[in-house]
C-alpha cells in the first residue's frame, strides 16, 4: 500500500494534482487508475487535466503518462486573462482642474491631489505652495475683479492717456540715446536713429539661439494694469519669423506681467500694441512680416480686446 501522504487545506495553484476529501476513504479507499499500478491508496490524488484517480507515487501528470497533460495550466491561463480580470485600472477623474494663478507655478488644482485655496485679497486661486500672500507677491497684483471693465469714452480715454505716457517714454529714451553721442547728430536724421538702434541692440537682451540676422530689436513697455504711472519696460530682440502671440508670453515672462490668456475672459486678456503705426497686432501675424521694424516700440495692453470687439 502506498505511503499516507499529508492533506492539505487548499490545493496550490502551480500543481496539476488536487489531493481528494478523505470522507469516508478509510472504508473504501480508491484504487491508483494508472495501467501498471492500480494499488489501493486511502488518501488518493485526482488529476486536474484527465480527472482521474492516482495514487501518490503516480499524481504527477509526468508520472502517470496524462493524455491530456497541461489541460489544467491552460483553463488556469484562460481564467487569468478573461476580460475582467484583465481590465487596466483606471486613473481617477480629474474634475474641475485649474492652474496655479502664480506665473511660475504649473500646478493643477481644485483635483483630488491639490485643492485650489482662493486668496482674499487678490481673489485668485493658488495651490498650497502659493496659498500665502507672501508666497504670490499678492501686494504687487491687482484683485481680480476689483477693477470695472472700461467702456465708452472712459475707456477710450484711459487707453490714450496709457500711449501718451508710452510715447512720451520713447521720446526721452531717443533723446537719451542720441544725448550720449559726440558730436550730437540732428534729431530724426538718419544718422541718429542708427545711433540709437546700435545703443537698442547694446542693452537689449533675448534668447542668444536667435540668428543675429534674424534679430527684431524693440522698446518693449508692459503692463498689468492700464492705471499704473510707471509700468515695467525693457529693451528685447526677437527673432522676426515668432508669432505676435509668442512675442507677447516671451515680454509678460520677462517683464513678470501676470498673463491669463489662456484662461481668463477678454477684459483681463493682453495685447501688443504697435507704437509706430498706432495699431494693435494680431496673434497669428508673424511680428516681422508687418510694420514693426527695429527700434519700434509695443506695449502690452489689458482688456484693449473688450473695445475691439474681439
Amino acid at each position: 500500500m502506498a505511503p499516507i501522504s499529508v492533506s492539505k487545506d487548499r490545493p496550490s495553484p502551480q500543481e496539476s494534482f488536487t489531493q481528494m476529501a478523505d470522507k469516508d476513504l478509510e472504508s473504501i479507499g480508491r484504487h491508483c487508475q494508472f495501467e501498471y499500478c492500480n494499488q489501493l491508496d486511502f488518501l488518493p490524488f485526482r488529476c486536474e487535466s484527465c480527472r482521474e484517480t492516482f495514487c501518490l507515487d503516480h499524481r504527477t501528470e509526468t508520472s502517470h503518462r496524462c493524455p491530456k497533460a497541461g489541460e489544467w495550466a491552460r483553463r488556469r491561463n484562460a481564467q487569468n486573462s478573461s476580460p475582467s480580470a484583465s481590465l487596466p485600472t483606471q486613473k481617477p477623474t480629474i474634475y474641475n482642474s485649474d492652474q496655479c494663478a502664480h506665473l511660475d507655478c504649473k500646478t493643477l488644482i481644485n483635483t483630488m491631489k491639490d485643492p485650489g485655496v482662493r486668496c482674499p485679497n487678490c481673489n485668485r486661486q493658488y495651490c498650497l505652495k502659493h496659498r500665502l500672500r507672501e508666497g504670490h507677491d499678492c501686494a504687487k497684483i491687482t484683485p481680480l475683479g476689483g477693477r470695472p471693465a472700461a467702456a465708452g469714452a472712459n475707456a477710450n480715454e484711459t487707453l490714450r492717456s496709457m500711449f501718451a505716457r508710452v510715447r512720451t517714454w520713447g521720446k526721452d529714451k531717443s533723446q537719451a540715446a542720441t544725448q550720449s553721442l559726440t558730436p550730437t547728430p540732428k534729431p530724426n536724421s538718419p544718422a541718429a536713429r542708427a545711433a540709437q538702434l546700435n545703443t537698442l541692440k547694446r542693452s537689449a537682451k533675448g534668447d542668444t539661439n536667435v540668428p543675429a540676422d534674424k534679430r527684431l530689436y524693440l522698446h518693449v513697455v508692459g503692463t498689468s494694469d492700464t492705471q499704473r504711472v510707471d509700468p515695467p519696460k525693457g529693451d528685447f530682440y526677437y527673432d522676426n519669423r515668432w508669432k505676435v502671440g509668442r512675442v507677447l508670453d516671451d515680454v509678460a515672462r520677462r517683464l513678470r506681467v501676470e498673463n491669463v490668456n489662456n484662461r481668463a475672459e477678454e477684459k483681463e486678456r493682453l495685447r501688443i500694441f504697435h507704437v509706430e503705426s498706432g495699431e494693435f497686432l494680431e496673434f497669428s501675424d508673424t511680428i516681422g512680416a508687418g510694420k514693426v521694424q527695429s527700434g519700434h516700440t509695443i506695449v502690452l495692453m489689458r482688456g484693449a480686446g473688450v473695445m475691439l470687439g474681439k
